[in-house]
Parts: C-alpha cells; sequence; structure tokens
C-alpha cells in the first residue's frame, strides 16, 4: 500500500475523524445521555476521569518498559514455537494460501492495527461522552489489566509468529514497504501467545454482558448494543486474520480467552471499589484476598523460575524455518551503545543458509505484501553463508539509539528442503532485567489471586 503517512498515522486518522460521527450514530436513539461540548470538561472533573487518561499514560510508559525486557530475557528463556508447532503443523499454511487474495490483505492489514486500536481508545471515550462512568472505567481498567495478565507469557514463553516457522507462510503484514518499519520498531515478532487482538474485545464483551446482569437490563434493549455488535464483529475478523496475516498461531487465542475471563473478572469487582474507595479501597481488597494473592504468586514465581534456563533453551529447537523463497527476519534492540549484543546463529538443519546484517531502511523498499526481495538488499549489508552444522557470531554495536538493525535469513537458492537455524542474542544488561522482568510478572499473579475469590468487602 503506497499512503504518505505510516500505519500507525493513518489508523489514529481514521480513529479520530470517526470517534464523534460513531458516537452520533451509536447513541441516536439516547440522545439526552449525550454529554454537550459544553458540559465535557465540568464532566471530566465531576466523574473523575482524570484517573483514565492517567492509566492510559501509565500503560504507555509500562508497556515500553515490558518491551525492553522481551529480547534480553529470551536469551535466558528460549522459545516455545517448537512445541506449539508440534501440536497445528501447517495449519495455518493451508488457511493462508486457500484465500491468499491481495486485496484482502491490504484489507486486513490496515483491520489489524485500526481495530485493536479502537478497542483500546474509543470505548472509555464513547461512555465518557454518554453519561456511564461505571463503563468507562470498566472500558479504560480493560486494556491496562489484560497487558498486565499477558507479561509473564510475553517475557518467559516466547513464540514466534507463523510466518517465522511455518514453510510457505509469509508475513504478509509485516513485510511490506508500508508496515515493516512501524512493526519491526513496536513488535518483538515473538509475543505469539497469548493474542490479546481476541483477548481484549472478549474481556470487553463479558464486562458488558456483567454489567447488563448486573443493572437488570436485557441485552436487546441496552442502549450501547450497537458498540457490542460492532465490537463482536471484529472478533470474528480478528478469528481469521490473525491467522490468514501469517501472525498467531490457533492455539495463541486459548490464552486469550483464559485471561479475557480473568481480566472480566477482576475489573467488575475492583471497579466499583475503587470508585467508591479510590485507592484505599482497592488496597483493602486485595488485604482481603491475601492468601489466594500469596498462593498465585507463589505457583507463578516457580513456574517463571522453571523457564529460566528451562527447555526452552535446548539448542536444537529452531527459532526460524524457511524453504524456498521464504525470507525470515530478526530484530536487534538498541540496549547500548558501548557494549556489544552477541549474536549467534547455528544452522540445525541439512540445507545451507543465507544470512544478512542490514538496516531496516534498506529492507523498506524491497519488501511487498509479504514477500522481501533477498537479492536486492543484499548488497547493503553484512552477508554470511552458513553451511549444515556451522554457526556465525558477530557484535553488534549500534551507533545510535535510532538505529534499527535486523537480521535476514533465507534458504541457499541452490538446495532444496526446509533451512532451520537457532538465534541467541546475548545484551549486556541481561541478567538486571530477569530481575525486573520477573517483578513486573508479579502484577499479573495478584490479578488472577484476587479473580479466584473475589472476597467481598468488610
Amino acid at each position: 500500500m503506497n499512503w504518505p503517512i505510516g500505519p500507525y498515522g493513518t489508523s489514529m486518522g481514521l480513529l479520530l475523524a470517526l470517534t464523534l460521527p460513531l458516537h452520533m450514530i451509536w447513541t441516536r436513539k439516547n440522545p439526552d445521555y449525550r454529554v454537550a461540548p459544553s458540559e465535557l470538561i465540568s464532566e471530566i472533573r465531576t466523574r473523575g476521569y482524570i484517573w483514565h487518561i492517567s492509566l492510559y499514560l501509565a500503560m504507555f510508559v509500562f508497556k515500553a518498559f515490558t518491551d525492553y525486557h522481551n529480547e534480553p530475557l529470551k536469551a535466558m528463556v528460549g522459545g516455545f514455537t517448537h512445541v506449539v508447532y508440534s501440536i497445528e503443523g501447517d495449519l495455518v499454511y493451508h488457511i493462508q494460501s486457500r484465500f491468499r487474495n491481495d486485496l484482502v490483505s491490504e484489507t486486513l492489514s490496515l483491520h489489524y492495527l485500526f481495530a485493536y486500536l479502537f478497542i483500546i481508545w474509543y470505548p472509555p471515550i464513547h461512555y465518557i461522552l454518554s453519561k456511564d462512568p461505571d463503563l468507562a472505567d470498566l472500558a479504560a481498567m480493560n486494556y491496562f489489566v489484560i497487558y498486565l495478565l499477558a507479561v509473564p507469557l510475553y517475557l518467559f514463553f516466547n513464540v514466534e509468529v507463523t510466518s517465522s516457522f511455518i514453510p510457505g507462510v509469509d508475513a504478509l503484514m509485516y513485510h511490506d514497504g508500508w508496515n515493516i518499519e512501524f512493526f519491526t520498531s513496536n513488535d518483538p515478532l515473538d509475543n505469539g501467545i497469548p493474542s490479546l487482538h481476541v483477548g481484549l474485545p472478549i474481556s470487553l464483551l463479558l464486562i458488558h454482558r456483567a454489567h447488563i446482569r448486573q443493572s437488570g437490563i436485557d441485552i436487546s434493549d441496552w442502549r450501547h448494543r450497537g458498540l457490542d455488535i460492532f465490537i463482536m464483529s471484529n472478533v470474528a475478523i480478528y478469528l481469521f486474520s490473525i491467522l490468514y496475516l501469517g501472525i498467531h498461531w490457533i492455539t495463541d487465542v486459548v490464552p486469550g480467552l483464559i485471561m479475557a475471563v480473568i481480566c472480566s473478572r477482576f475489573c467488575i469487582y475492583i471497579q466499583p471499589i475503587l470508585r467508591g474507595g479510590g485507592v484505599r479501597g482497592a488496597l483493602k481488597a486485595v488485604r482481603q484476598n491475601t492468601r489466594p494473592i500469596l498462593v498465585s504468586i507463589a505457583l507463578g514465581a516457580v513456574v517463571l523460575m522453571g523457564a529460566v534456563e528451562g527447555p526452552g533453551t535446548n539448542p536444537g529447537n529452531p527459532d526460524f524455518r524457511m524453504e524456498g523463497d521464504d525470507v525470515r527476519l530478526e530484530i536487534l534492540e538498541v540496549h547500548s551503545l558501548n557494549q556489544p549484543v552477541v549474536v549467534t546463529v547455528e544452522n540445525l538443519g541439512q540445507v545451507s543458509v543465507q544470512a544478512l546484517l542490514v538496516d531496516i531502511e534498506d529492507v523498506e523498499p524491497h519488501a511487498d505484501r509479504g514477500i522481501i526481495d533477498f537479492d536486492s538488499v543484499t548488497p547493503k549489508g553484512e552477508y554470511s553463508v552458513l553451511r549444515p552444522g556451522s554457526t556465525w557470531t558477530l557484535d553488534y554495536i549500534p551507533e545510535s539509539i535510532t538505529e534499527r538493525k535486523v537480521i535476514l535469513f533465507k534458504a541457499a537458492l541452490t538446495e532444496s528442503g526446509i533451512a532451520e537455524v537457532s538465534l541467541l542474542n546475548e545484551y549486556p544488561d541481561s541478567d538486571v532485567l530477569l530481575l525486573s522482568g520477573f517483578l513486573i510478572s508479579m502484577f499479573s499473579f495478584v490479578i488472577v489471586g484476587v479473580s479466584i475469590k473475589r472476597h467481598p468487602i468488610k
């Protein structure tokens, strides 16, 4: 797709342009519930919506902090993509090849980012403008809580996207000149489990149903039914697009659904406590659920410690698999300008592999609709050929904090068969980040503990 602004700018532009028209459409039967423009500032102050804004700002910082841990921890916990592949096999390949179409690919690529941003940003705004403070609280909490739940899996149980592991599956969205710079800067491409593109909207739908049950409302008469149906339709699209685009595995959906249930239970329980008693009330709720929280933390800690230098680090497990014209991509992050990232690539298969260290800006013009023209990019980077059983080691020191390097892999053209490589990136700050990654993962287990019992506040 050729467009003067990138995918994020396009999606946010669409979101801003559609916010008021969609709100007008979905509240047309209940105009009395709309907040007039002149009343908006007063409504925000009166209802205490400042904390919603603060929550999203905190989420932005926390997500960046969490993402900073991803690659350094991977060297110590490895990956579990081979386990998922042993369950599913090439099913995603058959889905992509059966329905592949350029128009479908571009439409679903735009939808993938836009709808996700929509479900993150729009619902709280909709409920604020519709004079529904309880649902505004719940929608704002939903994104924050479900992301906290996902952190341990993202950091300690890495699963590569399907287009990195299944031969013949292309990254239809990621490997496109319009998208590639944005996604390689914002997505580590190995956070397959859980799928929050499914978990996030499902959690909100569960919150909707719990809310209307508590309110004694028939869902067919509910004034937010239009938004609810829109979210449901996007879930249906996502269940197909995350597979078709070469991103998620079917298995990824299951943890996403489990987290949706836990998230919705937690939000429904804690929201009235926060609304009525503020942070002190929430802390009191945590204290009243101390036993299940401690059990959850203890079990979670054991599982995470078992993942460090555990089965995922077996050097015989491939991280990338490819065949024929497949091109795989690994992102190198910037953590230090004077200490190197030690990169070790090993050819585990029986087919020679071409490897290329290159700037993402040099790849961008040669990426189109899931295909990277490896031969055209080769003169711009550091090239190596790995024979079966051989290893390629390099020390990568970035020249600036804005540098974006990737490693491309492709099977040798003169050989047939599936090529397999393992990759180990040893970052200089990994030991410190292991500790902080472990600590931020504990939030997830606190939420699980609270959701198990949900003791009434005395």
